[in-house]
């Protein structure tokens, strides 16, 4: 990808060229494992949403009407492009899907849907989606927090270093020798595309961001194998990434902490069903109220103290007019924690987007930007509130490490109570599936093939 021997993109590259298996530390594969399963669930979640059914139509129009690649919406068997592609819109539809705190990327929606739409393809074992979702975490990850802060106010950072994650994990998968690994990376950087204006509409792009990403880098890793080249300096280049759309790039976040740092490790799951900003200042105040033995009629007024990116992101949301666009509303949020004790994928619905009682508490609530905060963001994600009360009392809670990061992280237990209630939101997974997709997952390093993880949907039919 670089001209220059002796890079950081040089050193990142040729270091996940060459990763093993072997090479895993055992925490890290397990670790693999559970944002796998993590991920099954946000894909079964969002099978009727809106936004998918846009993309299933897409799909079924254009693609194949079999091939070797499962829709995890709806049972169909398609190509890898178009898996990857509904796959990736389905898992980031109710929120519930990982982030990389330090990157601020969410790796799981745009590398596993490329990894298992490839896998599935040339026959990989688990094994194989291991490490190819391993290298795709770092790549997403590092490129993220290579492109900094100021990419972040603008660009989606998932769905652009989402893309380069999505073709290092195929790439892998391919066996593409180094040059083609190079060319696909390069490809994958000048697809690499998504901006937040549309959470000023309320519009669908979120979904098709991560779509993209997943479908473009599985397009760009199979393109290089069949001798598509891209650019060599696509992240450090006069005109590449960092050029156009970064003003505090540094590649030396490329190479931070390689081989003895990993990303998959270093990511949280979600415990609430909103955007990841929302859920340090939900986790302080659900704390705030426990303490204090708080009700939402309580409550005069809750300050966020927040980072800015937090602002820059839910700011735009004032007035939520759809369930999704909900989910980045910082008073709509803090409302449902207030008023229901939690902020679940079940609570966002259009009853609860016109609850009397959860829209009477949003203008309680404000954010500001609290400068040690910001300063310790994206590292950290700490969580402040001012609670001031109806009787005149003033509480400040404090939350160092949110619910679902990796100094607090999910239990397996937790993990798997998740993922039966994701399946059981997004309906038309069968129980005993999702008991066995979560066996097979916690095994998934020793699993002979990666395909099948529903029945195909005239057998579901016989079945019924």
């Amino acid at each position: 990808m670089s001209g220059g021997a002796g890079t950081a993109t040089d050193t990142l590259v040729g270091f996940l060229h060459r990763l093993a298996f072997d090479d895993l530390p055992a925490p890290v594969v397990e670790r693999t494992a559970a944002l796998f399963l993590d991920w099954l669930g946000s894909a079964w979640a969002g099978r009727n949403a809106r936004p998918v059914a846009a993309l299933e139509a897409f799909a079924q129009a254009m693609g194949p009407a079999a091939g070797p690649s499962e829709c995890l919406t709806h049972r169909q068997r398609t190509s890898p492009y178009f898996a990857a592609l509904v796959n990736g819109a389905a898992s980031h539809v109710v929120e519930q899907d990982d982030l990389h705190n330090a990157s601020v990327v969410h790796p799981a929606t745009v590398v596993f849907p490329a990894a298992l739409a490839a896998a599935q393809a040339v026959g990989a074992s688990g094994r194989a989606l291991v490490l190819a979702a391993v290298v795709g975490y770092e790549m997403a990850t590092r490129v993220g927090a290579f492109l900094g802060r100021s990419h972040y106010r603008v660009f989606h950072t998932t769905g652009t270093a989402g893309t380069l994650g999505a073709a290092a994990a195929v790439g892998r998968l391919l066996d593409l020798d180094a040059e083609a690994y190079r060319h696909a990376l390069g490809s994958a950087g000048t697809e690499a595309a998504g901006l937040w204006e549309f959470l000023r509409d309320a519009a669908d792009s979120k979904q098709l961001h991560t779509a993209k990403a997943a479908a473009d880098g599985l397009l760009a890793a199979w393109t290089a194998r069949a001798g598509l080249t891209g650019a060599r300096q696509i992240l450090e280049g006069p005109q590449g990434m960092a050029a156009g759309m970064s003003t505090d790039a540094d590649p030396a976040r490329l190479v931070e902490g390689l081989g003895t740092r990993w990303a998959v490790l270093e990511t949280s799951l979600k415990y609430h069903a909103s955007c990841r900003h929302t859920h340090p200042a939900a986790d302080a105040l659900l704390q705030a109220m426990a303490r204090h033995g708080l009700k939402a009629g309580d409550i005069r007024r809750v300050t966020a103290r927040v980072h800015q990116a937090a602002v820059d992101v839910l700011g735009p949301v004032t007035d939520p007019r759809t369930v999704h666009q909900s989910k980045f509303s910082m008073g709509f949020v803090l409302g449902l924690v207030a008023t229901r004790g939690h902020a679940a994928v079940t609570d966002f619905d259009p009853a609860s987007l016109a609850d009397p009682a959860v829209r009477a508490f949003m203008p309680r609530v404000e954010m500001v930007v609290d400068p040690e905060v910001d300063r310790r963001y994206p590292a950290e994600w700490i969580g402040v509130v001012e609670v001031e009360t109806v009787d005149g009392r003033r509480i400040v809670e404090r939350v160092e490490v949110p619910k679902g990061d990796p100094g607090n992280f999910l239990d397996r237990a937790e993990l798997e109570d998740k993922v039966r209630r994701l399946a059981a939101f997004g309906g038309g997974v069968r129980p005993e599936e999702v008991e066995t997709a979560i066996r097979r997952a916690w095994r998934l390093p020793d699993e002979p093939h990666v395909r099948d993880w529903l029945a195909p949907a005239d057998r579901t039919a016989a079945a019924g």
